[in-house]
């Protein structure tokens, strides 16, 4: 006991070492740039689904990242070792392997959107360490622009339950899901924003104003992540605040908020779980309402309580540092309510009927039994073990087994996965970075990105000072800081082993943002002894033929991402005209749409199977049946592109031998089809010519 509050009392000091503070405008101007920039891509690419959303989003980091790049190139900020180069060359590799495999996918179209998204975060990821170079002191600004666009985010999905009418008039679910459509999404949003806004409550800087936003700002977040039922997002919270309150020093003055923060806002939690109108699927919109207002109403009660409690905090305590023993007394009484919190665990397992043991194998049981029923959508889920992701993991790994080495193709794990599914459920995600990456990219894309996590982790190690022999080295208000930011990306790393949030683009850009500066910023014990590469002058370029050749190859990569990205959405487009234009009987305008829409998009079966019924409309069927064929020649592992052949050949062509075999090979890609036996009976009884 006396040592586990000694650990939480003590600790190393925070340095008192100058550091250069930028200008106040400069501070609030990279402060609401990045929570800009964070807030637009996530209310821009949404939940990571909607093709044209997403790929604008990724066309704007593209553009964001390159601009970066740039000014660090023109500026001279480039020159010099680059910090987190190996991290980048291990993305960059990961991005090419993505890239390549639509050559080998079972799904060539979402390959080619996973290369563009992969490219996406790579140009953001190498923006983020030039972003560090441009201006490496204003860590604290991204901190505070991070935390802003996680309150901005989750405070709207908290609007859309007190305004209900005019947010979210047409809304089904009682779990919180937008912006992102998603609650999982929503969940860890909240959380990746409390390690910045637990370092803004207990920093020892800063206007005692601005530090106590950050304790309404802790309960909203609070109400967010409880709102959203995310288990997910919980475990990952456990995870970051076990690594903040380890390795961060201002364990006492971080606690203080955190405790209070969830002391005031669980109530209102309580409130909103025992309302129907705010915890139950289907409610009319009117109980929705009149709910969502008292609920409006206790937040406003709850931010103005904790508002005023952090600023008599923060300026009654100005000034004053506790003595010793009373750092030490607050340590045992944390460390005792910590103690006292597992034992209380500890003893209801003990209790329960089986013991601990039982408990423990029953909870186990349900977490890994692929046939086991999803917990219900209400706020029981919270506390239920049992989870459909041991079946999307089996899925995964019976892929896997396929093609061990490169796996069915970067995105490929929907159209594969119909082999090996129990139900009739449409999913994209394996719902794991992990097992969907062993799926998808094989043993060869799991250790590429094995290898850019431990170059990330040996990187933020020298960074933060966690290195042995960095230990003794002071902790600075920037140390604190790279600390925080590498509780955020843990944070993200470990909801990603068990979600599949790297797809949403919201969340992935914070992650990246603080994963690159803390990378790109260089080792701690050179930056204290003053042996890192002397800062260069911030300058426009003059001629120099080595950075004009390194400036013009980055633009070209630019827009050559950016044009390759927009095909696939430019033949969304132009196969939206070309059904268009049929409905209004105009099918040879229609058919060109459509041979269009497959020219830019060459990739998808989609614009096929629009031309194939516009041919068959204008009676050219061996031309439609050709069309088809053509669809399954370029998937063949897509069951819809047998279905479709199989279709037109029985119902149009009244061929029931050729329709047999093309639905034989669609049952068995797709055997859990609810389509799939009556098709292949239909096609049998034709062929024995039975009506």
């Amino acid at each position: 006991m006396s040592s586990l509050a000694g650990t939480l009392s003590a600790g190393p000091r925070a340095s008192t070492r100058a550091v250069a503070v930028p200008r106040l405008g400069a501070h609030a101007a990279t402060v609401v740039g990045v929570a800009a920039v964070l807030a637009a891509v996530a209310f821009g690419a949404e939940g990571g689904l909607r093709l044209e959303r997403v790929t604008w989003t990724e066309i704007g980091l593209v553009l964001t990242g390159t601009a970066l790049v740039l000014a660090a190139l023109l500026t001279g900020r480039m020159r010099g070792r680059v910090h987190g180069g190996l991290t980048l060359l291990a993305l960059a590799v990961l991005t090419v392997l993505t890239a390549a495999s639509i050559s080998w996918s079972l799904f060539p179209a979402g390959s080619w959107e996973e290369a563009n998204r992969t490219f996406s975060y790579l140009v953001a990821f190498a923006g983020a360490l030039a972003f560090v170079r441009i201006v490496p002191l204003r860590w604290a600004a991204v901190l505070e622009g991070v935390a802003l666009a996680c309150v901005v985010v989750c405070g709207w999905a908290l609007l859309t339950k007190v305004f209900p009418s005019a947010l979210a008039h047409d809304e089904t679910f009682a779990r919180l899901r937008d912006p992102f459509g998603y609650w999982n999404a929503v969940g860890l949003m909240a959380v990746l924003g409390m390690p910045p806004l637990l370092w803004l409550a207990a920093r020892r800087s800063g206007h005692g104003a601005v530090n106590a936003l950050a304790w309404p700002a802790l309960a909203l977040l609070d109400v967010a992540l409880m709102l959203s039922y995310s288990r997910g997002a919980l475990l990952a919270l456990l995870v970051g605040l076990v690594f903040w309150f380890a390795a961060v020093p201002l364990r006492l003055r971080s606690a203080l908020p955190l405790v209070t923060a969830a002391v005031v806002a669980a109530p209102v939690i309580a409130w909103a779980f025992a309302r129907d109108a705010l915890s139950t699927d289907n409610v009319p919109l009117a109980a929705r309402v009149d709910a969502g207002h008292s609920l409006g109403a206790l937040l406003l009660l709850v931010c103005a309580i904790l508002l005023a409690a952090g600023l008599v905090v923060n300026f009654v305590g100005a000034g004053r540092s506790p003595k010793p023993r009373t750092r030490r007394l607050a340590g045992q009484a944390v460390g005792g309510v910590l103690v006292l919190s597992v034992l209380a665990v500890v003893i209801g397992l003990a209790a329960a009927p089986g013991g601990i043991d039982g408990q423990v194998s029953k909870a186990w049981r349900k977490v890994t039994d692929p046939n086991v029923a999803a917990p219900t959508n209400t706020p029981d889920r919270l506390t239920a073990t049992s989870s459909v992701r041991a079946q999307y993991w089996q899925e995964a790994l019976r892929i896997y087994k396929d093609s061990k080495l490169v796996g069915a193709g970067a995105g490929a794990y929907e159209v594969a996965r119909t082999r090996y599914r129990r139900g009739t459920q449409s999913i994209r995600h394996a719902h794991g970075y992990g097992v969907q990456t062993l799926a998808d990219l094989g043993l060869v894309g799991l250790g590429v990105s094995l290898f850019g996590a431990f170059a990330w982790i040996v990187a933020a190690t020298g960074a933060t000072g966690l290195r042995r022999r960095d230990r003794g080295l002071p902790y600075d208000p920037e140390r604190i800081g790279l600390l925080t930011m590498s509780t955020v990306v843990l944070v993200f790393a470990f909801h990603s082993l068990i979600d599949w949030t790297w797809f949403v683009p919201g969340t992935v850009a914070v992650a990246l943002l603080c994963a690159g500066w803390v990378a790109g910023r260089g080792p701690l014990r050179a930056r204290l002894e003053g042996s890192e590469e002397p800062a260069v002058a911030t300058r426009w370029w003059r001629p120099d033929p080595a950075t004009a050749v390194a400036a013009f190859a980055v633009v070209v990569l630019a827009l050559t991402i950016c044009w390759t990205a927009l095909q696939p959405v430019r033949a969304a487009h132009a196969e939206d005209r070309s059904a268009d234009l049929a409905s209004e009987g105009k099918l040879g305008p229609a058919a060109a749409e459509a041979r269009q829409a497959a020219d830019r998009n060459p990739l998808s079966v989609d614009p096929l199977f629009e031309l194939a019924f516009i041919q068959d409309a204008q009676g050219k069927r061996q031309d439609a049946l050709a069309t088809l064929e053509a669809a399954v020649h370029l998937q063949p592992d897509n069951s819809e592109t047998w279905r479709r052949l199989g279709r037109y050949r029985l119902s149009v062509l009244n061929d029931p031998k050729g329709a047999l075999r093309a639905f034989r090979a669609a049952y068995f890609l797709d055997p859990q089809s609810a389509r799939g036996p009556s098709d292949y009976l239909e096609a049998a009884r034709a062929a024995r010519g039975q009506p």
